[in-house]
């Protein structure tokens, strides 16, 4: 790493960065108050809003979006004439899953070989820290040079839009030259990346009914339609034979033009058995971050333990389609929909309710911002050269602040480098990334102030 004044200040940083990286992992953010109580979201709300109040920032606020949650802004003004970048990250995280299969606990930050593991360390509490640390050592060594707004999201992981209907019911409140999105990550530890596109979108809670009530197997069962049957066969309408994603009306041959993935890595970095194949068609990254890919995330049926021989009358599942640039997502939930009721056997009743939903996203990586974000990646991670590179999941965000500020400039950077893990169990996030790229974001800013002087 640089060897430079400004980059011993960002080392000096870091033990303080992980102490708040860990307060922050111990609020158990989970934006759906049937898994956590409403509490631990407004506690870390809070306890972002006094950590903007600390470092100087003004107008400081809690705001309630329209799906129920907070989101936190602050303004922290720069000198006289200066460009304003706006640093956007989330403190909400996704739930933790099997806490039995974590090796430490979910929300308790824990150092294990050379990684600090917690639920949301890297995605995105991490995120909060770096923009906290960069600006931290920028005020060690002249101030901020720039404009700062910095919004802090509450239910990016939900996808329920609350903080983009809000930004567009006061487009006043974000504007800004330059927006750093600090929720991706590196391609991998140690090398440089910005993301160029996001997918979209859409996620749907399906649910098919058969009969009035639950039937013995053994009397009815062989006549009596079985709802978790039919379901189980609705889903696999959403998969061709070899696992590409088939949702009828949806493009779903689309190449990925730039870094490309190798499948030894990918295999590797997404933990696939052994004998296990991989599912699709064309390279890694055409199927990753140049289509869509739909993924069943949740059935409602009897568990194995304690199950009785019946014919289920209902049964329901949450779905989830990424959705690529280029693609529509309010399209291409009505396709999905349409699919779902169309693939229903024996005349069962099917229904489909929109939960979430978020359009895809491309980034200008042309404009003069990106030279000012190579520059100080290449300073930071020792010369390497920035890398850009897709990214399968979605920030809805990103499309609503381009729709409401066509002349910002938009990046993308973070700690959700594959090791991280994130949305499984035992996600964790790199130290040393988490150095490099506070570094990184304190000489962007730095450069970026100097560009537009």
């Amino acid at each position: 790493m640089s060897d430079s004044p400004l980059a011993h200040t960002v080392a000096s940083l870091q033990p303080r960065a992980l102490s708040e990286l860990a307060e922050l992992v111990a609020f158990k953010s989970v934006a759906d108050p049937a898994q956590f109580p409403r509490s631990e979201c407004e506690a870390a709300a809070n306890w972002t809003a006094d950590a903007l109040r600390a470092e100087g920032f003004e107008d400081v606020a809690l705001l309630d979006t329209p799906d129920g949650t907070q989101s936190v802004y602050g303004f922290l003004p720069g000198p006289a004439g200066a460009p304003t970048v706006l640093l956007y990250a989330h403190y909400d995280v996704q739930p933790p899953l099997d806490e039995a299969a974590w090796v430490s606990p979910p929300f308790e930050l824990t150092e294990r070989d050379g990684r600090w593991y917690g639920r949301g360390a890297a995605d995105c509490k991490g995120g909060l820290i770096m923009h906290l640390t960069a600006l931290r050592a920028l005020k060690e060594h002249g101030g901020v040079p720039v404009n700062v707004k910095v919004i802090v999201e509450g239910s990016e992981e939900q996808g329920t839009g609350g903080l983009e209907r809000y930004a567009e019911a006061h487009p006043e409140l974000l504007t800004s030259d330059a927006i750093v999105i600090g929720d991706t990550g590196n391609f991998r530890v140690g090398l440089p990346t910005v993301t160029a596109t996001l997918r979209g979108m859409t996620l749907v809670r399906v649910r098919v009914d058969a009969l009035e009530g639950n039937l013995h197997s053994g009397q009815f069962g062989g006549a009596a339609p079985d709802a978790l049957a039919a379901l189980i066969r609705v889903l696999d309408s959403l998969r061709a034979e070899d696992g590409s994603t088939t949702v009828n009306g949806l493009a779903a041959d689309a190449t990925w033009e730039g870094l490309e993935y190798p499948e030894a890595d990918f295999r590797k970095d997404a933990k696939v058995l052994d004998g296990v194949e991989l599912i699709g068609s064309g390279s890694i990254a055409d199927r990753i971050w140049a289509r869509p890919a739909v993924t069943v995330l949740g059935i409602d049926c009897p568990p194995v333990v304690g199950a009785t021989p019946s014919v289920q009358a209902g049964a329901r599942a949450l779905v989830s389609l990424r959705v690529p640039p280029g693609t529509d997502a309010g399209e291409a939930t009505k396709l999905l929909a349409a699919h779902l009721e169309n693939a229903a056997p024996w005349g069962v009743r099917v229904a489909v309710e929109q939960i979430g939903q978020g359009q895809a996203f491309r980034a200008d990586t042309g404009s003069p911002a990106y030279a000012s974000m190579a520059a100080a990646l290449r300073e930071a991670y020792d010369g390497e050269e920035m890398q850009t590179s897709g990214m399968g999941g979605s920030i809805p965000l990103c499309n609503t602040l381009a729709g409401l500020y066509p002349e910002a400039e938009i990046l993308l950077i973070g700690l959700s480098e594959p090791e991280a893990q994130i949305h499984a169990v035992n996600e964790s996030v790199s130290p040393q990334e988490l150095e490099r790229l506070s570094l990184a974001e304190a000489l962007f800013l730095r450069r970026y102030a100097e560009s537009r002087a």
